[in-house]
């Protein structure tokens, strides 16, 4: 395992991270969630990323729960928050109230005193930057919260923060966490070149378009019965016929590599240097060793034009 700078800090993660978005403390089973978590850490793997929303809490009690077998200082944890946490009018968003009252809960769910990152999990038109900013500023001046993050948040929203940071000498954002694969590419437009220059790193998620660039997925119809796009509408309207076409060029390309292709994918994500880490899912030990193989791997001038020729 390989790792990366976070952006202008001088924290050190995985290019592959782990993640548990739809899958700890959910519809996988928790010998295989805490046997996946176990097989990263001994790859290498010391990213580590959940949310509050993620399964009502269940996410963060299953993650803190497998990693306090290892030091607190051998792994980055992040967690966020944003989305309804309940039914009441302060139970969601990114207010003074909301992101105190959901950074403490984290923590007594994890079972740990601080986290290393904390993500407002989307923009909050309805609460003043400032608000939020100073709250997380606190959070880290109390030693619960190290460092500032967003996720999902346009390139002018970014860039509002870090004027209101300045301007109040609050703590800067250092990281972004934004959906990118070979088929969602929005953020090389606007948000990856701000990015570049104020030294904000990207911890994508969904890199391998939640499983259509791993190759399972062979038809629009005939969906593997242990997938998630067969459990899930959205993901299942995600899968097409174009999609499935350039997965199967990108095969080719991949096996003259020797690679898988969701290797390939994610080789093509870290070819970006501002991209930290690759944030996968794993509902069992044996994707997470596949995935882990990608860090490294270094695709040619040549190869890269060959896939964005396909991705066209």
């Amino acid at each position: 395992m390989e790792y990366r700078k976070l952006g202008r800090t001088g924290l050190k993660v995985s290019e592959i991270s782990l993640g548990s978005w739809l899958t700890y403390g959910g519809y996988v089973e928790k010998e295989n969630a805490v046997r996946s978590i176990e097989t990263a850490y001994d790859l290498g793997i010391n990213f580590f990323d959940t949310a509050n929303v993620y399964e009502k809490g269940a996410a963060e009690e299953l993650v803190g729960e497998a990693l306090k077998a290892y030091p607190r200082e051998s792994y980055v944890l992040a967690t966020k928050a944003f989305w309804p946490m309940g039914d009441g009018p302060n139970d969601r968003g990114l207010s003074r109230k909301h992101v105190m009252e959901q950074v403490h809960a984290s923590l007594k769910r994890l079972g740990h005193d601080y986290v290393d990152i904390f993500y407002c999990h989307r923009h909050d038109p309805e609460t003043p930057l400032d608000e939020t900013l100073r709250t997380i500023d606190d959070l880290v001046r109390q030693g619960k919260v190290l460092y500032v993050g967003v996720s999902e948040w346009q390139a002018s929203q970014i860039a509002e923060a870090l004027t209101v940071a300045d301007r109040y000498l609050l703590d800067r954002i250092v990281v972004n966490q934004p959906i990118y694969n070979m088929f969602q590419r929005y953020i090389e437009q606007e948000v990856m070149p701000l990015s570049e220059r104020h030294g904000i790193g990207q911890v994508v998620f969904s890199p391998l378009a939640q499983g259509l660039l791993t190759g399972k997925y062979t038809s629009v119809t005939d969906l593997p019965a242990d997938s998630r796009a067969a459990k899930l509408d959205g993901m299942r309207k995600g899968i097409t016929e174009e999609k499935l076409a350039k997965v199967r060029e990108l095969e080719k390309v991949a096996a003259e590599l020797g690679l898988s292709v969701g290797n390939l994918a994610l080789a093509w994500i870290l070819r970006k240097p501002i991209v930290a880490s690759a944030l996968v899912g794993a509902s069992r030990p044996e994707q997470v060793i596949e995935n882990a193989k990608a860090s490294g791997v270094k695709l040619s001038e040549d190869v890269l034009a060959r896939i964005e020729e396909i991705l066209k």
